[in-house]
């Protein structure tokens, strides 16, 4: 077995008189390992620490380049799902359950034709806008506040064409919408100026019951929202139905509600006649 090991060259040859405080020696049954002879290996220290005389030393092989590589994906799928390595950003902090972005055009139609009677106040932001990161607090302590009240979020840099076609053009700006009213109110205010919205929210905000159904965006909107080719939204207005012709027997009714008028011809007129006739 000696030849064999020396053929390898994975052992040499020690000295059982090897002095026992040596502190970098490796003994194993009067054979010891060359320095990084074997580097799939490791030896556990406690057992170089002490000699062998017969004991059990126990090896510990090195991590193999798969397992490397599956705690490579592993990490890497936790960062997609946002477990680790993902920084929130300011629009989305502090967000309420009542509070939603709006994803497309379409989104937006459908949430305020879905809302009913409920107060929906789109909330149109720029990530860049420094009065809209300053005012983004407040928003979500009234949206808090208002858990009846439904707020939609319009991120401006992801939504721009959609933006322009609504005649959107100054940030930060809020739109109310209600039921069958439709838009209530749209204006732009600050952190300095927030009483403004205070004060809508408070005058639109009782609760209310339309018989008449959901309006949501005007016709100009929607119209505006079809004809913008960036845009992935198809919209076919209602035709125009002319009014309906009444019913025969309404007809005498009818004639007998409309004015009477006499004719009487003036003085002039009967001299006319008179001497036409002689």
């Amino acid at each position: 077995m000696a030849e064999v090991l020396g053929k390898t060259n994975l052992f040499t040859a020690c000295n059982y008189s090897q002095k026992k405080d040596q502190e970098f020696s490796r003994r194993i049954s009067g054979f010891c390992l060359k320095n990084n002879s074997f580097p799939s290996l490791k030896v556990k220290s406690q057992a170089l620490r002490s000699s062998f005389n017969g004991k059990r030393v126990v090896f510990s092989e090195k991590k193999s380049v798969n397992d490397r590589r599956f705690r490579q994906v592993t990490i890497k799928a936790q960062m997609q799902t946002g477990l680790i390595g993902k920084t929130q950003k300011w629009w989305e902090k502090g967000l309420q359950p009542n509070m939603k972005e709006v994803t497309s055009a379409q989104d937006l139609v459908d949430s305020l034709l879905n809302a009913g009677d409920k107060l929906v106040i789109v909330d149109f932001f720029s990530p860049g806008c420094g009065g809209c990161k300053a005012l983004h607090p407040k928003i979500c302590q009234l949206a808090e506040m208002n858990p009846d009240v439904q707020f939609l979020q319009v991120n401006y840099e992801e939504h721009k064409s959609m933006c322009y076609s609504l005649n959107v053009h100054v940030l930060p700006f809020f739109r109310f919408y209600r039921g069958a009213q439709g838009r209530l109110c749209s204006f732009s205010c600050t952190n300095a100026t927030i009483k403004k919205f205070k004060d809508a929210l408070a005058k639109h905000k009782p609760d209310r019951c339309s018989l008449a159904p959901t309006k949501g965006l005007d016709e100009k909107e929607l119209l505006a929202l079809a004809a913008n080719k960036d845009l992935s939204f198809n919209y076919t207005p209602n035709p125009v139905q002319p009014a309906p012709l009444p019913a025969a027997e309404e007809i005498p009714a009818l004639k007998e509600k409309l004015p009477t008028t006499s004719f009487e011809p003036k003085e002039s007129e009967e001299k006319t006649l008179v001497g036409a006739g002689r």
